[in-house]
């Protein structure tokens, strides 16, 4: 039950790292929450979350069987581990420029925001490299646990995203008095330090890997 609460607490964690940053499905939440209101972010992860979870289904009952050879699980282990620490690097160094202020895409207001969440998600290349490493890397993690295992990755994960996004459009729709960016920056900062000791932990598992 611990290691369970383990994958959920981390999954959270790296989920709301990668959600924090900006990209296409942040700002088409923006973009919609002004006019829509604060509904727009749960619905968004909504059309995030049946992409994931599509994608976690089609690992876990297919992609899924090449993990259980060590090679493969050492060698997306170290890449998994190598993308965490270049992104928590990239977020360390970044976290002074980031700001709560966008502006919002132009064409993606008609979209309803379920739609919305699912091709603003297959839009972002770094959404793809991120299930290509570090995802297949949790997910082989989590499997050692069965389904519940990976159900307690999909959960934290999902919840992370549905947090910030809920946030975002509550604030876009009701103000941004109560917030500023150096929480913001901050928050980006603790995360960077976060990932770079996840990098490391993964880069070590993916190693030891390839000598069971």
């Amino acid at each position: 039950m611990l290691a369970l609460w383990g994958i959920f607490v981390t999954s959270f964690i790296i989920g709301l790292s990668g959600a924090l940053m900006p990209g296409p499905v942040l700002t088409v939440t923006i973009s919609q929450s002004a006019t829509r209101g604060w509904m727009v972010g749960p619905l968004v992860v909504l059309g995030h979350g049946i992409l994931e979870l599509s994608l976690v289904v089609a690992i876990v009952y297919g992609l899924g069987q090449v993990l259980t050879h060590g090679s493969v699980i050492g060698a997306i282990g170290i890449s998994g581990g190598i993308v965490l620490l270049w992104m928590g690097g990239s977020m360390l160094r970044g976290a002074r420029k980031v700001s709560l202020v966008f502006e919002g895409e132009k064409g993606t207001a008609s979209l309803h925001p379920v739609w919305a969440g699912i091709l603003s998600s297959l839009s972002n290349p770094y959404w793809i490299v991120w299930w290509a490493t570090i995802g297949l890397s949790y997910i082989g993690f989590s499997m050692k646990y069965g389904m519940m295992g990976i159900s307690s990755f999909y959960t934290g994960h999902i919840l992370s995203d549905l947090v910030w996004y809920a946030f975002v459009s509550s604030l876009v729709h009701f103000g941004k008095r109560w917030a500023n960016d150096r929480a913001y920056q901050t928050l980006i900062a603790i995360c960077g330090v976060l990932l770079l000791g996840f990098g490391v932990y993964f880069g070590y598992s993916g190693v030891k890997s390839f000598w069971n």
